[in-house]
């Protein structure tokens, strides 16, 4: 799965969305990786990611996920793109990585900030209260046609309480850090050395050096029966049955790495990426016909479904996505989130420079 600034929302105000379409099947075979090699001690927990040349976009699902094809429409034309060889996190941020960083600033995140009125025109003073987006899975079959109908706005939900006021981080350090805006994000990367991938650095680097797969793994959503990712089974939202192992939000690194030795590159939790989220962002760039060098994506956000709001990219999918709704663990989807807005299964990971 924004545009004023924090406001109390009656829905969250992020909508992942993602694309799919037509598979090329000259695209599967064509896949350059750059002769870069990792110069120098690796930073700690980070992997080098060598860069090249490869095909962006959605493939077709192998395994005719409807649901998964319908929610790919952004993510096509795939198109040719060439990444420079970077540093990425093996795991997204986690909640102990993350206080170090509060503990060292003092930094306090959007979520705890009451919102001010200037950025919620209209609001009573009462609404105006300090809190994020929690899912809340209704207790009976909802349609899937309105999301108000499993996420709230709860007053005292941050990153310190990532269901709302009455949860906490006990036994959570290596647990995502959940509840971040993307300025949060933006901040612990400075604060870190680091920064935020672009959308195709962190496509490349999902694939891990497969070409043309539906997944970071391969073609087949559990190879052998093996659960590579966390996310949701069960009746979407009433209940998860957890057949993967979890209910919910997972610690990080559980699941097998992919073939750069990146983690939880699909599910558990969305991530931010740096771009500016438009619908036809890879059709400006098939048009110019070349190979796009390092894309650093649109000047401007514009969202369709929500104009006045200003979006930032989301990777990844998360524990919610299921073939019956979201289906963005499928590798080359995409998601979009308004940019002072978090939730409890939005999180992100970091890169550098060589």
């Amino acid at each position: 799965m924004h545009p004023r600034r924090r406001r109390r929302p009656r829905r969250p105000v992020w909508t992942p969305l993602a694309t799919a379409g037509l598979a090329v099947a000259a695209m599967i075979a064509l896949w350059h990786v750059s002769s870069g090699t990792a110069q120098g001690e690796p930073p700690g927990g980070m992997v080098w990611i060598p860069g090249g040349e490869f095909w962006m976009g959605a493939q077709d699902v192998s395994d005719h996920d409807t649901v998964g094809m319908l929610v790919t429409r952004d993510a096509r034309p795939i198109h040719r793109v060439y990444v420079d060889a970077f540093w990425m996190d093996a795991t997204v941020v986690t909640n102990g990585e993350f206080a170090r960083f509060i503990d060292a600033t003092g930094y306090v995140t959007v979520a705890e900030r009451t919102p001010r009125a200037e950025d919620v025109p209209g609001a009573s003073p009462a609404d105006l209260v300090a809190g994020s987006a929690v899912f809340a899975p209704p207790d009976h079959p909802v349609p899937l046609n309105n999301y108000l109908q499993w996420w709230s706005y709860v007053p005292g939900a941050s990153w310190r309480h990532p269901e709302g006021p009455a949860s906490n981080l006990r036994g959570r350090d290596r647990y995502p850090v959940v509840q971040v805006a993307y300025e949060d994000a933006e901040m612990y990367a400075r604060w870190a050395g680091k920064r935020l991938p672009t959308e195709a650095e962190w496509e490349f680097a999902a694939r891990g050096g497969l070409s043309g797969k539906p997944y970071v793994w391969g073609d087949e959503f559990r190879p052998r029966g093996r659960w590579m990712a966390n996310t949701h089974q069960g009746q979407f939202p009433v209940i998860d049955y957890g057949s993967d192992g979890h209910i919910g939000l997972a610690a990080v690194g559980l699941y097998p790495p992919n073939g750069y030795g990146l983690y939880d590159m699909a599910g558990n939790v969305w991530q931010w990426v740096s771009d500016w989220y438009r619908p036809d962002y890879y059709t400006q760039l098939a048009r110019e016909g070349a190979v796009a060098r390092n894309p650093r994506g649109p000047a401007s956000s514009f969202d369709p479904d929500e104009p006045g709001q200003r979006k930032r990219g989301m990777r990844g999918g998360s524990f919610l996505c299921t073939d019956q709704y979201c289906s963005r663990y499928i590798v080359g989807t995409r998601g979009k989130g308004e940019v002072s807005s978090g939730a409890n299964h939005l999180g992100f990971r970091c890169v550098k420079d060589t």
